[in-house]
């Protein structure tokens, strides 16, 4: 464990983890190089990773703002994604975060950030597969309508 701990460290592009200094997701040329899913940890990137729908590239923040727990906009990989962002090759940065009372203020903050570079977009949010409607939440319900999509 101690030896894995010292060759683990984030990727100095995307900040997932990695034991290289870029990760294998940032270095694979077959990626969309114009397309980055913002997530609040590298956690994420791996559920992201399992689903094989999302082929672009990631930045992981390291957490959300959290004033109460004492996480700035500082303590965070904003600038360096606001950087990445501003580059004209990118096409679109999709907020992949969590819809927490955090997760929201970061979502807002972050895409009014990257607003004036690029194209931002956000994961839609609903129900889970086998969930009942009665059992959900109006949040969750309002963001199923808001995401809803036409039949194929």
């Amino acid at each position: 464990m101690v030896e894995a701990k010292k060759q683990v460290g984030l990727c100095q592009v995307c900040f997932h983890l990695s034991a290289d200094p870029v990760c294998e997701i940032c270095r694979n040329p077959n990626r969309d190089q114009r397309t980055i899913c913002v997530v609040a940890d590298s956690r994420d990137v791996i559920a992201l990773e399992k689903t094989r729908e999302y082929r672009g590239l990631y930045h992981v923040l390291g957490g959300v703002i959290s004033p109460m727990e004492g996480i700035g906009p500082d303590q965070l990989h904003i600038q360096q994604l606001v950087r990445r962002g501003s580059q004209k090759d990118i096409k679109e940065i999709i907020l992949a975060i969590s819809p927490s009372v955090e997760g929201e203020t970061t979502t807002l903050y972050v895409g009014q950030l990257l607003k004036p570079f690029t194209r931002v977009t956000r994961i839609a949010f609903g129900l889970p597969v086998g969930g009942d409607l009665e059992y959900a939440d109006e949040v969750t319900l309002a963001r199923a309508l808001e995401g809803r999509r036409e039949l194929d």
